[in-house]
């Protein structure tokens, strides 16, 4: 697509299509799909969480997935800028602003503690590939910490990858992200393939089809519905104003409702192969499934000590699980960023460094006192990520005129069009706001979550 290039004095542009879909299905696919949603769906009706979450993605974060890129493609500002303009050019107040400002501070937030996770993951594939996991018993495997040893290492670790991420964002659209995600997300899913196949065919293999796919209906309670919706919408990735900004630097010619469609569609299938590679490996060494992050690096080094060519094979899997964290966390980072640019007047690279250093103190303080990192995934992630998606959604599905979004959806169908429009507008807020209100219920148990479990089990 020849149009997709950045013209001197213009706003930075995709190059092409394929660039503008590896980025975004790059900030979709995080750590969380390695493990959170294979283990959502066994334990809750495996194939029958998947229908539902399905549903979940179609009906609600696809329309604000759209809603997104249409509102940041709108001026081409950053998330702050895009918004304020859509509510100025419709009559409305600048102060809708405030919609991009909530996402890009839940966007910084989330990179600040995430940065720290992703730092271990680093650590332990090196230390994968170094064989220190390799002819140890299974718990001197899993306490193998000789490069990941105290708040020091981790500190380190955290600067490492921050520094990754900042030098990558600081660079124009084409040599920073383009560059990155065109060969990294590639080489991620070449990796996830090779390790589903090895672990299905050296696994349990069956048991990992049973818990994964068997439909058991008879366990959907407004329970697992709920988490259903909640997975939807964390895993798309609305919210954190990273759509708002990629879908700035998209072309009016873009289908905006097709490649929509590809992301959510992609992040779900990363999803599942994701569990076809974990969990072949878990039931054939007798893991608990629903250890979580716990599996990644508790357990799994363990198991990979046991295997024959397990430095490799841990290696390559703690690889793939950097690369998914580098994808994401220059997409969190880069919102931040555009809005240093458009609102601050800074240079690219001085407000990559500039925010790309605090958000290394912000996650310094979690190392150095780890009970405020929960507080700031619970600000970050329960309250500002849904609280953005839901005025997204308002924004684009009410405040501006049907007219402006039409012309800024101009090339998607008529039919589509109104989908979107009728579920912008009525499905996807309300379920935001459900999944806001049990967020803060699961924090400080006002006992809703318990209420809704007490009607399922009646």
């Amino acid at each position: 697509m020849a149009g997709m290039s950045s013209n001197s004095g213009a706003a930075p542009q995709w190059s092409s299509r394929f660039a503008f879909l590896m980025a975004a299905i790059g900030s979709s696919v995080g750590l969380g799909n390695l493990w959170r949603f294979p283990f959502q769906t066994g334990q809750n009706g495996g194939s029958a969480f998947v229908f539902i979450y399905l549903l979940c993605v179609v009906f609600v974060a696809y329309p604000i997935l759209m809603s997104e890129l249409a509102v940041g493609r709108h001026k081409g500002l950053s998330a702050v800028g895009s918004t304020r303009q859509l509510a100025l050019d419709a009559g409305r107040s600048k102060h809708w602003g405030l919609v991009g400002w909530v996402g890009v501070i839940a966007a910084f937030g989330i990179v600040a503690t995430y940065s720290v996770i992703a730092g271990q993951v680093a650590a332990y594939s090196l230390m994968a590939f170094l064989g220190e996991f390799a002819g140890r018993d299974p718990l001197a495997a899993s306490q193998a910490t000789s490069l990941y040893d105290g708040p020091w290492m981790a500190l380190g670790w955290h600067g490492l990858f921050m520094g990754v991420t900042v030098f990558i964002v600081a660079q124009n659209i084409q040599s920073g992200v383009e560059r990155v995600c065109t060969v990294l997300m590639p080489i991620f899913f070449l990796m996830l393939t090779a390790l589903c196949v090895y672990a299905l065919s050296t696994g349990a293999a069956s048991e990992t089809m049973d818990y994964l796919f068997a439909p058991r209906f008879s366990e959907v309670t407004p329970g697992v519905i709920l988490a259903a919706l909640g997975q939807a919408f964390f895993s798309v990735g609305v919210g954190a104003a990273i759509l708002l900004t990629y879908g700035s630097f998209l072309p009016k010619d873009v289908n905006i409702g097709v490649n929509a469609g590809v992301i959510a569609g992609a992040d779900t299938l990363v999803a599942v192969v994701a569990g076809l590679m974990i969990f072949p490996i878990v039931f054939a060494n007798g893991l608990d499934p629903a250890a979580g992050a716990g599996l990644i690096f508790g357990a799994l080094p363990a198991v990979f000590s046991d295997m024959p060519g397990g430095s490799i094979l841990g290696g390559v899997f703690f690889l793939l699980a950097l690369v998914a964290a580098i994808t994401s966390s220059i997409s969190l980072l880069i919102g931040v960023v555009m809005v240093g640019v458009d609102q601050l007047r800074l240079s690219r690279s001085v407000s990559a460094m500039l925010f790309g250093a605090v958000a290394f103190c912000l996650g310094a303080v979690t190392i150095a006192a780890p009970s405020f990192a929960p507080w700031i995934d619970f600000v970050s992630g329960s309250i500002l990520l849904p609280l953005g998606g839901l005025l997204v959604a308002i924004l684009s599905g009410w405040v501006a005129p049907r007219k402006n979004m039409r012309e800024e959806l101009h090339n998607t169908s008529e039919g589509l069009f109104r989908f979107w429009r009728f579920f912008v507008r009525y499905a996807a807020p309300v379920a935001v706001m459900i999944i806001l209100i049990l967020g803060v219920d699961a924090k400080f148990d006002f006992g809703i979550n318990a209420a809704l479990s007490g009607v399922a089990g009646a």
